[in-house]
């Protein structure tokens, strides 16, 4: 679709995305609601003010989602309102727009709304409740199994029958730029010793995973689950997201009841919600449980194209450094369950999930040299140290200083790009604790 919007070829908001967030303009407080296009985002509070939607009836009793300072009350309208609100904005952008009066031929109304995204500063993009971080990259589940139990008993009896997850700490998510706090815990110095006696430090073993997330958008109530055929009508839309990790903290903590003080203290995620729509021309097979027939009925879903070939990077840039290395390249269609798979596994309890609740993935590995999601599997457990752009620095876990940049797009034409921007973070230096003996 041709734009009378400049919009660079290889941008990942292009006609073919229009994903929703929310910004404010650099030097202001007030947050709004927005869409990106091409190196602009579009202010949907002042195109709505405009009179912008004008000739969207199905969103004139709903214009006051625009002036919220989250998308949660957008989102609650459904899939079927978002779109109609995608196609309309894809129809004022176009190059043949049928209503050219509203935005390409308004100077004051573009002058206002349109601004550019170097203006702009992006926000948390819903309100969240509650978040779950599922496990459904399969390769990054055997790879951290071979490390840590060996290759005969890599998985676990359940893995291959449900979608794994553990709740995760929603305050902590946080948008693209936010610096990230070395965390402190307990961690063994000598994990072979005997007794095992922790001490007091500052993580040595921090490292990111490379994975999605999906929103929720409508919700279920309290003791009535959502089957798997329905489920992807109850997801807004997918971000970027890194579940940072500390790997040393989390060795002493995770047994027996799982991740907790290694994963709470922060969770990165991209600022533009690219909706399931956009993803739609993109749908793909994801990996097969092995035997499909062994799933339970809920799990079963009626299409076999039920993950996305979303391409996936994540790049590393040390302190000092103007250089970034390409740590891994890899591809959503490595997750062995869908996010209506994993919707459906925690509704299926009767578990009432809302509006705004988070769904991440699991880290997204391939087979691959050079395709895991985590430096806990490219550097072989912290025994193979990489050696970065520079040639002369190594890393195996993150560094104070350490700036880590995930990004992920769909397609291969260069127009036609729908992608999720960069999910970017910086590691600071742990906070120095004093302590009375």
């Amino acid at each position: 679709m041709a734009s009378w919007l400049s919009i660079p070829a290889k941008s990942h908001f292009s006609l073919a995305n229009i994903p929703f967030g929310i910004i404010s303009a650099k030097g202001s407080s007030t947050k709004v609601p927005a869409t990106a296009i091409g190196e602009y985002a579009l202010d949907l509070s002042t195109f709505a003010r405009g009179q912008g939607f004008s000739q969207l009836a199905a969103i004139q009793p709903h214009l006051d989602v625009f002036s919220q300072t989250t998308l949660n009350d957008f989102a609650a309208l459904g899939r079927p309102i978002h779109r109609q609100v995608r196609e309309y904005l894809q129809s004022v952008f176009k190059a043949d727009t049928p209503f050219p009066s509203l935005l390409k031929d308004n100077e004051s109304l573009r002058s206002s709304a349109l601004i550019p995204l170097s203006a702009v500063t992006n926000h948390l993009p819903l309100q969240i409740g509650d978040y779950t971080d599922f496990y459904a990259g399969l390769n990054h589940a055997y790879n951290v199994g071979v490390l840590f139990r060996g290759p005969d008993n890599a998985l676990q009896p359940n893995y291959k029958h449900l979608p794994v997850g553990y709740h995760g700490r929603a305050s902590s998510v946080v948008p693209s730029g936010t610096p990230i706090v070395r965390p402190s815990g307990q961690i063994l110095a000598n994990p072979t010793a005997t007794p095992k006696v922790p001490l007091f430090s500052p993580c040595k073993r921090l490292d990111i995973e490379l994975e999605l997330a999906a929103f929720v958008s409508t919700e279920n109530k309290l003791g009535q689950p959502v089957s798997v055929d329905e489920a992807e009508d109850h997801i807004f839309g997918l971000v970027l997201m890194n579940d940072w990790s500390a790997r040393d903290i989390q060795a002493w903590e995770y047994v027996p009841l799982g991740p907790f003080n290694a994963k709470n203290f922060a969770t990165t995620i991209s600022p533009w919600v690219v909706l399931v729509d956009a993803l739609e021309p993109f749908k793909a097979q994801g990996l097969e449980p092995g035997n499909r027939d062994s799933l339970l009925p809920y799990l079963k879903e009626k299409r076999p194209d039920n993950s996305y070939n979303i391409n996936l990077e994540f790049d590393l840039k040390h302190a000092g450094s103007e250089t970034s290395t390409r740590i891994s390249t890899t591809n959503a269609t490595n997750l062995l369950f869908s996010f209506p798979q994993m919707l459906a596994h925690h509704t299926i309890t009767g578990c009432n999930l809302r509006t705004g609740d988070l769904l991440g993935s699991g880290t997204i590995s391939g087979k691959e040299p050079g395709s895991q999601g985590s430096l806990l599997e490219h550097t072989n457990g912290g025994k193979e140290p990489i050696t970065l752009a520079d040639g002369t620095t190594k890393r195996t876990f993150l560094e104070d200083g350490d700036e880590v940049t995930l990004r992920a797009v769909a397609g291969s034409v260069d127009g036609a790009y729908v992608g999720f921007g960069e999910c970017v973070g910086r590691i600071e230096r742990a906070v120095e604790f004093a302590f009375n003996s």
